[in-house]
């Protein structure tokens, strides 16, 4: 199923952080890692290469010493801004919910350990 292939895309962890640096224009490689934080170089250039054979990012080389590099959004990528900027506002609308029924739930399910256990 196409779908299921760009849904996994879309849904990895480091996709939207990406696109959250890339959406205001190309920046190099170490400007996404910094503003990424927690990425590490190796699955950042994963990523990246991986949005670049999807057609979601560019990758521009520069011909200076020393060379540079830039990402930035294909057309392709600029469409998925509205999706994503979407769901990080549901997230951020409904984060206390959803860390509110974890919580509830983690309890429940620790209440009823502890009956069982005695």
């Amino acid at each position: 199923m196409p779908s299921r292939v760009v849904l996994q895309r879309i849904g990895d962890k480091w996709t939207p952080l990406v696109f959250q640096v890339l959406k205001d224009g190309p920046q190099r490689f170490s400007a996404i890692r910094a503003a990424v934080q927690g990425v590490t170089p190796k699955v950042l250039t994963q990523t990246l290469r991986t949005l670049e054979r999807d057609g979601l990012v560019s990758r521009t080389i520069f011909a200076e010493v020393p060379p540079r590099v830039e990402y930035g959004l294909t057309p392709l990528g600029q469409t998925l801004l509205g999706p994503l900027d979407a769901v990080r506002a549901w997230a951020e609308e409904h984060a206390g919910k959803i860390l509110q029924s974890r919580q509830d739930y983690d309890d429940q399910a620790e209440a009823s350990t502890a009956v069982v256990s005695k």
